[in-house]
């Protein structure tokens, strides 16, 4: 579920501001290799995972969104696994040294779905 959850994270990020470019999949693919916390995964495993949820979004944002933030949503009784996520998102969303408004609006929705409060981050 971690992995999911993770990728969904990604692609939500990505999509925040409602188009998903080839920079953001190029940076993700970036994140995937060099983040400890995704090491024990298979890299093919979580493109797979983000590629899923990136297309869902980008087919329709808002449905997209519903099944990210659901997938995110199911680690709400793994508070540490939960918590690793929204970072995820966090790190994500200023990888470009800009964390905007939809990119915080979106980790904010997603520590909703943890039942984790978003002040907790400073969001």
């Amino acid at each position: 579920d971690f992995a999911k959850a993770s990728m969904a994270m990604c692609a939500l990020i990505a999509a925040a501001d409602g188009t998903i470019t080839a920079d953001e999949r190029r940076k993700t693919a970036g994140f995937i290799g060099s983040n400890e916390a995704l090491k024990v995964f298979e890299p093919s495993e979580l493109q797979d995972h983000f590629t899923f949820y990136a297309s869902k979004l980008e087919s329709d944002y808002d449905f997209g969104k519903v099944e990210a933030i659901a997938t995110i949503g199911k680690l709400k009784k793994d508070t540490p696994a939960a918590r690793a996520v929204i970072q995820v998102g966090i790190i994500v969303g200023g990888a470009d040294g800009d964390f905007d408004k939809d990119e915080q609006q979106a980790v904010r929705e997603a520590c909703l779905a943890v039942g984790i409060a978003p002040s907790e981050f400073d969001l």
